[in-house]
């Protein structure tokens, strides 16, 4: 095989590079998405729904960070699950993982685009969205510590603008605004507020989505079981801080129902404090971009580096699992998912689903791969503990099995709701497990044929590791 086609990456990373890109695949989620939680659930329901997944993002990724410092693979999930559960359960895993990955940047990308049509109308939304599908597979092909760099240099300037936003916002708060029609958009709790606690979760989600992400960059990161523990915990506790206080000051600057149903609510929200001609205002909405860019740079990163793992263990052709002998980046892989990234983007007024065009359901669709991938990954942390005893855990999740248990109980709780307020997107979403499943009984060559991986070959029912080619 000849260094173009190598399979190995390059470690890196600093755990400054870690935390950026576990909090820059997320912060997007700050800037739009989840005020549309406010139309189903009101301000205060809402905040029920986003308390209750903090605490399970929370949990999970104290526990998630276990598997992370124990296996630190590109693969993420998919390796935990294949440790803990064999080549099937490695495979739903890196299905989920894929969705999640694959599907939230068309959407990003989309925002990206739209947001500059505002400023310049004459652009076309879509070639904007597709331009930056460029620009960023392009910066992620030429190095990943270039593109780490970058991710984190973005990132802190979203982060800034955020507190920027809580800042100016501030000395126009009202409690009052907040509560104010504060359960599902009346002024007491009634059934009708508790299934809108319910059928808001996806939008709580939307918060702190992908920042699992991390995990694929381990391989790459320099002594990964002092910096991933670092790197995600101050991650989460940064987004978490940046959710709540994000969500409460846009809430109490007015009157909260007009930002439920818009995809720029943090404008709008300072709009109503400072006016429409506020210097402030117009330099959230320039440097608001910033989030949009995080995420959608630090996603291509993500959904990259499984494309990769997945083909290297087998389970996609070889030839995504490619790369480059002098950047060490996985351009195949990169590729390959910018093809489908755009193929969704120029289907978005093609495709329907429930009654709405495609890129309206592919949030949805990513955080159904989010939640199934949580749930194999709780699993695999509480079969590996017993299956696994004397694994090397250079960070063990704390109050086992209480967090992760809790992690694993939210996590079923938001998929059998997802299910039952999507079902027909749920619908899809097991088409596409079907097809995938179907590739995967059909191509054992590939896997008996993968090269040999080390943090793999313990997987149960395997004697021996898999085969190098």
């Amino acid at each position: 095989m000849s260094d173009h086609h190598t399979s190995e990456l390059k470690r890196s990373l600093s755990g400054l590079h870690l935390w950026g890109i576990a909090v820059g695949l997320v912060i997007s989620g700050e800037y739009f998405g989840w005020s549309y939680g406010w139309s189903t659930a009101g301000t205060l329901g809402f905040l029920l729904t986003t308390i209750l997944i903090a605490a399970m993002y929370t949990t999970f990724i104290f526990s998630f960070t276990e598997l992370t410092t124990a296996i630190p693979h590109a693969g993420g999930p998919f390796a935990y699950s294949y440790r803990a559960f064999g080549s099937f359960g490695g495979f739903v895993a890196g299905f989920a993982t894929l969705v999640e990955f694959v599907f939230a940047p068309p959407a990003i990308a989309l925002a990206i685009g739209a947001y500059l049509n505002v400023q310049f109308p004459a652009l076309d939304p879509k070639l904007a969205a597709v331009g930056a599908y460029v620009v960023f597979m392009g910066l992620n092909i030429a190095g990943v510590t270039i593109a780490a760099t970058f991710e984190l240099f973005i990132t802190v300037l979203a982060i800034i603008e955020l507190l920027v936003f809580m800042g100016v916002v501030a000395p126009g708060f009202s409690w009052d605004h907040f509560t104010a029609f504060g359960w599902s958009g009346s002024a007491d709790f009634s059934t009708g507020s508790l299934s809108g606690v319910f059928a808001a979760i996806p939008f709580a989600i939307w918060f702190f989505l992908a920042i699992e992400g991390a995990a694929m960059a381990a391989e790459e990161t320099k002594n990964p079981s002092k910096t991933v523990p670092i790197a995600y915990i101050a991650g989460i506790l940064t987004l978490v801080v940046l959710a709540f206080g994000t969500m409460v000051m846009a809430g109490g600057a007015g009157d909260w129902r007009q930002l439920s149903d818009i995809n720029d609510p943090l404008p709008q929200a300072m709009k109503m404090i400072v006016g429409e001609q506020s210097g402030w205002l117009h330099m959230l909405v320039w440097i608001g971009l910033f989030g949009l860019i995080a995420s959608f740079h630090g996603i291509i990163m993500g959904y990259s580096r499984q494309i990769f793992a997945l083909a290297r263990a087998g389970f996609l052709p070889r030839g995504l699992a490619r790369v480059n002998s002098r950047t060490k980046t996985p351009i195949a892989a990169i590729l390959a998912g910018g093809v489908v990234g755009i193929a969704a983007i120029f289907s978005d007024n093609l495709i329907v689903i429930a009654g709405q065009p495609l890129t309206a359901n592919i949030v949805t669709m990513s955080v159904f791969g989010a939640i199934v991938m949580y749930i194999m990954s709780m699993a695999a942390l509480f079969t590996l503990r017993r299956s696994e005893p004397t694994l090397d855990r250079p960070f063990r999740a704390p109050f086992y099995p209480v967090f992760p248990g809790i992690a694993l109980v939210t996590a079923l709780i938001a998929l059998g709701t997802m299910i039952y307020f999507n079902l027909l997107v749920f619908a899809v979403f097991c088409g596409l497990f079907i097809l995938g499943f179907a590739f995967y009984r059909l191509t054992p060559v590939l896997r008996e044929q993968a090269e040999g991986d080390e943090l793999l070959s313990m997987a149960p029912g395997m004697d021996t590791p898999p085969a190098a080619e």
